[in-house]
């Protein structure tokens, strides 16, 4: 799999305008980026931005730039979108099917800690990660948050497995934590799976293995119990920058990894069983790439950025030229 760029949907700042998260809905239909200024945009599936809405404060004494959205997703049906906040608040606000459709919220989760990252995996159920180092379930049905399981380190990076039966908790600390709702007959742990040397802010769970990076410049890619099965080195490369943010396609064969002016694309070899690094796609001046989702049908891949910026690129697969050769007789 290689990354072409189609187009850039958003035109980054001059300055500091961070993109903090996106997220692409499952029926392929809608695309949400949200920015510093806590207004989410919807895009079409063309690209072509057809609505927008404005978050709200947990509380509106404190104003409506008391906060940022760190996270956000759509919900299975692709009508609702949860928003996580660093105000100590999970919204869900329901969308629609159609475009200009009213934004209303559905339900509130008020928590104890500011909310750090956020998946929606099941029909009634949103996983979140928090401040404090919990990572706990929130019930749109019963309009109840409930513990999955509690540490004592910042939850940086939350990540699902392909299925979306499993999830992976990533920790400021470095620790690695694995949950199942179903481990679909793997026989796979659970708890602590292994302790990464530097926060794992890039983490992806991928069909073969998970694949973790962060600030030290490298990219490990760990066996179902924890074992390095790979390194990936760049740290005597000095054009490149921490590892802020990673992204599985659909498949799970392809992962790739943000950082400074650059995407690394990582492709599963099935021959070898070993990951392949693909050509990096580097684009001058993009900065620091802070977000990124994958469509559902593993078609598209949008990246944001520290300015404010989010690109879309088309993810294709190799090109492979066929030499026919005839025979006269």
């Amino acid at each position: 799999m290689q990354l072409k760029h189609l187009k850039t949907l958003l035109t980054p700042q001059e300055g500091a305008a961070k993109v903090t998260c996106m997220t692409w809905a499952p029926n392929n239909g809608k695309f949400a980026v949200c920015t510093v200024d806590r207004v989410v945009l919807l895009y079409d599936e063309q690209g072509e931005k057809r609505d927008k809405f404005s978050t709200k404060p947990a509380d509106s004494k404190y104003g409506k730039k008391s906060y940022v959205v760190k996270a956000m997703a759509f919900s299975p049906d692709s009508t609702k979108i949860a928003i996580a906040q660093t105000d100590n608040i999970i919204y869900v606000y329901k969308i629609g099917e159609e475009w200009g459709e009213k934004k209303v919220i559905c339900n509130k989760f008020v928590q104890t800690s500011a909310l750090t990252c956020l998946l929606w995996p099941a029909e009634h159920a949103i996983v979140f990660g928090l401040a404090e180092g919990k990572v706990r379930l929130a019930n749109t049905k019963t309009n109840k948050s409930s513990t999955v399981y509690g540490t004592d380190s910042y939850v940086v990076s939350l990540t699902s497995n392909v299925s979306g039966k499993g999830m992976l908790s990533g920790h400021a600390d470095g620790t690695v934590v694995r949950y199942f709702f179903d481990d679909e007959g793997s026989g796979d742990s659970q708890g602590k799976l292994l302790t990464h040397p530097c926060p794992p802010y890039a983490l992806a769970w991928a069909s073969n293995s998970i694949i973790v990076a962060g600030c030290d410049k490298k990219i490990v890619a760990y066996g179902r119990e924890g074992h390095i099965l790979q390194m990936f080195d760049y740290s005597g490369d000095r054009s490149e920058k921490e590892f802020t943010v990673a992204a599985t396609s659909p498949s799970g064969q392809s992962v790739v990894i943000g950082s400074y002016d650059r995407l690394r694309v990582f492709n599963w070899g099935p021959r070898k069983g070993a990951w392949d690094e693909a050509s990096p796609k580097e684009i001058p001046n993009l900065y620091t790439i802070t977000a990124l989702a994958w469509k559902k049908d593993g078609s598209r891949l949008c990246a944001g950025t520290l300015c404010g910026g989010v690109e879309q690129f088309d993810c294709c697969l190799r090109r492979i030229s066929v030499l026919v050769i005839s025979r006269l007789w």
